[in-house]
């Protein structure tokens, strides 16, 4: 069955590099250029010719980086012996990983092979860079037991992939929730720190680091998708608040003021948890099935056992909420359908008897606790939004009462006002971005990934046109 493309990892090939041994070389040369394929390479080889060079050029030097300068490769054989004498350490880096690549290859008679992995829709380009060397870029069927390596989709300059990487790396049969997750991220954020001008200044924040301003946070400017994100949601929850730069009545509640009605806010703030809780349920129930197949997804925490189990929980408490007896009794039937599979799944990973069913009914237990634990867990939405309306409520009041205490109040307001927006923009922002994080990553991804994939490295090393150029600089 076709994998559907935008909710998956890059779809990756098994390939064979062959090419003549003579044109080995030429054709690394070239893979490494096209930085697209990631090559098979030998446990227990020793180091080569310019490995030992690069030894003894880093030992010459004293204690250095381990990296002396980016790797580089030359377009021809280097004489090795001149690029230590030159102190080409980035060469010698380049030809260091050519060889160990090389190494790795299989020999028969005139001819070598690498086995390695390619992103499907590369493999027409890397085999016409390969067709000009004298080599072929040949598919393989994928070995029998083995994960593929995971490259999660980065779709155009906005991408939410690092806020799954930093938790893990998905199994290459799993979703890639990248998107949802990101929207999900922002979404938490906002709620905790709504307020359309302090929103407003973490978007301006976030085009500043699109433009890599200030310079040394350029290396931060990946995460600009996140703070516009935030900047976005928060004026949006603000405009819902009637919040701007506090409750300074400028704009109207649309939907409620947070220090007048904590308790709707703090419902609404679960039943969202609720919501992205079963949403997170589902994928998972995905995720089990394509790693392991029905049998082991019916029954595990994470699949369609927990999900039967959290959906039947989730409708009975409404019910009992909303006075509507025939809801709960409805939801007794998936509730105890999700308990009893999931019993099931516990109890044949035990050493069964006694001690099998005790520890299933501890299991199950925590898992019963969990679900209502990780539900009100969302709570923190409404708490820290209550926080920092009233911390901007502070200021506010501040501000006023100095506002109307002639030249010397009115100056003490502004800097008033200055200083606490800082202080409120600063701390709330970090708390509510650290607790948004928390929620992502305990509640919601713990549902998504049971084991880690592995990253795809391809090798990648730039090529110089001369080598002479660069040995001269």
């Amino acid at each position: 069955m076709r994998r559907p493309e935008p909710m998956t990892p890059v779809r990756m090939r098994r390939v064979a590099v062959v090419v003549p041994g003579a044109a080995l070389r030429d054709a690394l040369v070239r893979i490494a250029e096209a930085g697209c394929v990631e090559l098979d390479r030998a446990e227990d080889a020793g180091p080569g010719p310019a490995a030992l060079r690069l030894r003894r050029l880093r030992a010459r030097a004293g204690p250095v980086p381990a990296e002396t300068g980016p790797a580089v490769l030359a377009g021809a054989a280097p004489d090795l012996d001149r690029l230590e004498r030159r102190d080409g350490a980035g060469l010698l880096t380049g030809e260091a990983q050519l060889e160990e690549r090389a190494g790795a290859a299989v020999r028969r008679g005139d001819v070598a092979a690498l086995a390695g992995w390619c992103p499907a829709a590369r493999v027409p380009h890397v085999a016409e860079r390969l067709a000009a060397a004298g080599g072929a870029l040949v598919p393989l069927p994928t070995p029998r037991g083995t994960d593929p390596p995971v490259l999660l989709r980065r779709s155009g300059r906005v991408s939410f992939t690092p806020l799954v990487t930093a938790y893990g790396t998905p199994r290459y049969a799993d979703l890639d929730p990248s998107w949802p997750a990101g929207l999900a991220y922002v979404a938490m954020f906002g709620i905790m720190f709504g307020d359309v001008g302090h929103g407003a200044l973490l978007l301006l924040g976030a085009v500043a680091l699109r433009l890599g301003r200030p310079r040394r946070l350029v290396p931060l400017r990946r995460l600009w998708p996140f703070l516009a994100g935030a900047g976005i949601a928060s004026m949006l929850a603000g405009a819902a608040y009637g919040e701007f730069f506090g409750p300074t009545g400028l704009l109207p509640v649309l939907w409620l003021a947070p220090l007048e009605s904590p308790a709707r806010l703090l419902a609404a703030a679960v039943v969202l948890g609720a919501v992205l809780l079963a949403l997170a349920h589902a994928a998972g129930a995905v995720n089990r099935v394509r790693e392991d197949g029905w049998a082991a997804g019916l029954s595990a925490a994470s699949g369609c056992a927990g999900l039967l189990f959290y959906l039947g929980l989730v409708l009975a408490v409404a019910g009992l909420l909303l006075g509507v007896p025939a809801l709960v009794a409805g939801a007794a039937a998936p509730a105890v359908a999700g308990l009893a599979l999931l019993a099931s799944g516990l109890f044949r990973a035990t050493a069964g008897g006694g001690a099998g069913v005790a520890e299933t009914a501890v299991r199950l237990f925590d898992v019963v606790v969990r679900a209502g634990t990780n539900t009100l867990s969302f709570a923190r939405l409404a708490a820290f939004g209550l926080t920092h309306a009233a911390l901007a409520d502070l200021v506010w009041r501040g501000t006023t009462a100095l506002a109307g205490r002639g030249t010397a109040g009115a100056a003490g307001a502004v800097v008033l006002f200055a200083a606490g927006t800082a202080v409120s923009l600063g701390l709330e922002a970090l708390v509510a971005g650290v607790q948004a994080l928390r929620l992502a990553f305990y509640e919601l991804f713990s549902r998504l990934f049971e084991t880690e994939g592995r990253p795809f490295r391809p090798w990648h090393v730039p090529v110089a046109e001369r080598a002479e150029t660069l040995l001269r600089r």
